[in-house]
């Protein structure tokens, strides 16, 4: 058996389904497209997550628009991140080209245009529905983690959470958060510390800075309410189409912190909502993260370790999550490892270490006597891919040079007016774009501290009534004093000259009589 014959009977004995799949695309050898046999991707293992990379326009985001496009022609939902601006054309369908009629008539399979239903998402100020979520949703371990907080500085994070639970006390937003921060260093310190002990101003500093870098990246337009429900990521339409719901996030490249953020929210609630499904037909969802290298460039051990770990548990859910990137060296090798799928367009070598890295990107692939795959890595033109899947029996497929299939969309942006004519037909945009701001820790806090220190200042008040009443009654007691003090002195004066006088008349009298009777004594003699 000769080469070719030896390459075809490979494909198409490990490509061969029994259930839903997905072509993808024409296998090639020596460059040369074998028209008519087809890479095709199993529905059954899209759980198992994939990755999408390569060098940039090598094609990787029409990638990503043709699996997501086809996943909702079999009535999977998507959920894409729109990090360039680029995925809105899915929505319309492609207005065609010759090149295309090319392509398509080399791989042996028929062109038909078609747009998806779609739904436009925002954490941001992009139109669409806006998505949010409160603070108390993210748990004290989440949200210490997407602070890079330290032991001490989550153990006070801890400490909030069960102080606002145990007083219902609806933790909403950063301002809230950073509310009852404040409170707990000031007016609630004693309050704090006699039931949940000793908490350290130096680590609610550092907290409160950690808080107002997020908020600097515009986390405040994502934190609050109404949060938004992850089960309105499982629609479907009239048709019976998944609807593709795409993250609008071109105004958040600067703003990592934030992007990192949502995706592990929404990771985590995806995974504490969705039921256990097991091994399904199909997926209930496939999550597109592009520019994936944004979750992970900047994030901690503490931050990477719930990644791997969600990642590593969400296929259970019936989920898949799918990392597009530049290099496969931007995601970690633990995270890599979970990877079932992979898609891998041309990757440059300019440099000696971009050409180590091409040769160690090759070793994530099968092994094959078909493909010089280091060689082929920086050979593979636009629109092409080595692709390797997992089977229904979760076996990897043989590794193959792959010229993908065009976009049945438009591979184009939608223009302004065209994404506002979308956003109006939306079916959410009443349940979620409008901001509810109902009592909340911020609110109850401030009440509660304004309620303190009006009855402070009332027990102040008082005091310095009181204070005036006891001067005033000390003041009256030294002039009372004073006052009997002269009357007493004046008395004893006036008693003085009155005894005096007294003794003087008494003993005048006496003299007077005593002289009267010796004059009549001389008389009568």
């Amino acid at each position: 058996m000769n080469k070719r014959d030896s390459f075809l009977a490979e494909i198409n004995r490990g490509y061969d389904f029994e259930g839903y799949f997905i072509v993808l695309g024409g296998a090639m050898l020596d460059k040369e497209v074998m028209t008519g046999h087809f890479v095709k991707l199993p529905l059954k293992t899209f759980n198992r997550h994939g990755l999408i990379a390569g060098a940039t326009g090598s094609g990787k985001t029409k990638t990503l628009q043709i699996l997501a496009e086809q996943l909702s022609r079999h009535g999977v939902p998507s959920l894409l991140m729109d990090i360039k601006g680029d995925l809105s054309g899915i929505a319309v369908p492609s207005s065609g080209h010759p090149k295309i009629d090319e392509r398509h008539e080399k791989i042996g399979f028929p062109f038909e245009p078609a747009g998806s239903p779609v739904e436009f998402l925002s954490i941001s100020d992009e139109p669409g529905v806006r998505l949010r979520a409160t603070v108390m949703e993210f748990g004290p371990v989440l949200f210490s983690k997407m602070l890079s907080l330290n032991e001490t500085q989550s153990g006070i994070v801890a400490v909030i959470f069960k102080y606002c639970e145990d007083r219902d006390l609806p933790l909403l937003d950063l301002q809230d958060f950073k509310k009852v921060l404040q409170y707990l260093t000031t007016e609630g310190k004693e309050e704090i510390e006699a039931e949940y002990g000793r908490v350290s101003s130096a680590s609610t500093g550092a907290i409160m800075r950690k808080i107002i870098e997020l908020e600097q990246q515009g986390a405040e337009l994502f934190f609050g309410e109404p949060s938004f429900e992850v089960d309105d990521l499982l629609r479907q339409d009239e048709q019976g189409r998944g609807i593709v719901s795409i993250m609008r996030l071109t105004d958040v490249q600067s703003r990592p912190k934030l992007f990192s953020t949502f995706m592990l929210q929404l990771l985590a609630e995806v995974y504490a909502t969705f039921p256990e499904e097991g091994d399904l037909d199909k997926p209930k969802l496939v999550i597109f993260i592009d520019e994936a290298h944004l979750i992970f460039e900047d994030a901690t051990d503490a931050l990477l370790d719930q990644i791997e770990v969600i990642v590593k548990l969400i296929r259970s859910k019936g989920v898949g999550v799918f990392f597009v990137t530049q290099n496969p060296a931007d995601i970690p090798e633990d995270v890599l490892g979970q990877l079932g799928m992979k898609i891998q367009h041309a990757l440059r070598a300019f440099t000696a270490k971009e050409r180590r890295a091409i040769k160690l990107a090759s070793e994530n692939y099968p092994l094959t006597d078909f493909y010089d795959v280091p060689q082929l890595l920086t050979e593979l033109g636009i629109g092409e891919a080595l692709v390797t899947a997992l089977n229904e029996k979760g076996i990897p497929t043989p590794l193959v040079h792959t010229m993908l299939r065009a976009p049945e969309s438009r591979m184009d942006v939608l223009t302004a007016a065209e994404i506002d004519e979308v956003v109006s037909r939306s079916e959410l945009i009443s349940k979620y774009n409008r901001r509810i701001d109902r009592e909340s820790a911020q609110e109850i806090l401030t009440e509660k501290i304004e309620l303190a220190r009006e009855e402070e200042h009332r027990r102040m008040l008082e005091e310095q009534r009181e204070k005036g009443r006891r001067v005033s009654r000390r003041s009256r007691r030294r002039e009372k004093s004073t006052l009997e003090k002269v009357i007493n002195s004046t008395t004893t004066r006036q008693i003085g000259r009155t005894l005096a006088r007294e003794l003087a008349r008494g003993l005048l009298g006496a003299l007077g009589i005593s002289s009267s009777r010796r004059r009549r004594r001389r008389r009568k003699r």
